[in-house]
Formats: structure tokens, C-alpha cells, sequence
């Protein structure tokens, strides 16, 4: 974990399919984590402060989002354009190293990506059985409401209790 983090946050509007969250923004800890470290040490990074559900892969290359669960994803290498708020959203270029938490409701897709590009995706305690929709229409369902009742975690998924996140998110 480094100590001088360059934290983004972006909030996004609901665009009628995907609500994205109205209270929450995205935030993305550049450079957060030292982009040498493997897979299972970001993976223990974020075990030791909380957040659980982990695993390894890749962005989906398609709209979807989350009702139930926040998300944070570390992207443990390679780099990759994400597109973060659905189609109307913004593009963001992430890379090793990078962290993103993204809060229920937020729209995500991948849109290009060096062929090594993976990350860790993990939860706040009790989110981690969580369902995933696309961003098309008829599965918004009560998305809305979901996505109020998904309570906020006590710590930052890399930096723990004094994290960022934490700070970003203050009620």
C-alpha cells in the first residue's frame, strides 16, 4: 500500500436502466497497491480489512451492475478502459495497481484491455453473495430501492478503517 494515493471520484446519475447510485460516488485509489504484487497478496490486502467474497478474473465486456453489493475491484495487472455510470457514463483508464470501489447500482463494462489485464474483486461483509444485472431494461427491477438498503462498509477495502473510501463515503 503506498502512502500518497491520488483518489478520483465521480458520481453518476441514474440513466433509467442503470441507476447507479444517488447517494455514493465511484471512487478509483490510484496506484494504491504496489502493481508487483501478486493476485493472493492483494487478495490478503483486502481479507485484512474486511472485505470478503474474493476472486480473479476480468470486467465483464458488457453494461451490468449491482443491486445488492458494493465492489471493489484491484486490478492486480495489465491496464484496461473501463466504462463506469453505463453507456452515458465516462471512460476510465485503469492499470496495476489501481483500486476502484464502485457503489451498488454503479454500471460497469470493460471496453479494451491488454491481454494480461485481470483484478480482484471483493465485498463488504454480508455483500458477498451478490447478484449482477445487465444495463438493459427489463432487468432493473426495483433497482432503486436495492440499492438504498446496501448499508455502507466500516473500512476501505486497501487502506482499511482511515482509508479513502471511508472518507469519500462520510455520511
Amino acid at each position: 500500500m503506498k502512502d500518497n494515493v491520488d483518489v478520483v471520484a465521480r458520481h453518476f446519475e441514474d440513466d433509467g436502466v442503470i441507476p447507479n447510485n444517488p447517494d455514493l460516488p465511484v471512487v478509483i485509489l490510484k496506484a494504491a497497491l504496489d502493481p508487483a504484487l501478486s493476485p493472493a497478496e492483494v487478495q490478503e490486502i483486502h481479507r485484512r480489512n474486511g472485505w470478503g467474497g474474493g476472486w480473479v478474473y476480468t470486467v465483464f465486456d458488457y453494461h451490468h451492475w449491482h443491486p445488492d453489493a458494493h465492489e471493489a475491484l484491484s486490478v492486480a495487472a495489465g491496464a484496461a478502459e473501463l466504462m463506469l455510470g453505463g453507456p452515458g457514463g465516462e471512460v476510465f483508464r485503469v492499470e496495476a495497481g489501481d483500486t476502484l470501489v464502485l457503489p451498488a447500482g454503479t454500471g460497469h463494462r470493460r471496453l479494451s484491455a491488454s491481454p494480461d489485464f485481470a483484478v480482484c474483486g471483493c465485498y463488504p461483509p454480508g455483500q458477498e453473495s451478490y447478484s449482477t444485472r445487465r444495463g438493459v431494461a427489463h432487468e432493473r427491477g426495483d433497482g432503486p430501492a436495492e440499492v438504498a438498503r446496501v448499508p455502507r462498509p466500516e473500512t476501505d477495502p486497501v487502506f482499511g478503517a482511515d482509508g479513502p473510501l471511508i472518507e469519500a463515503w462520510r455520511r
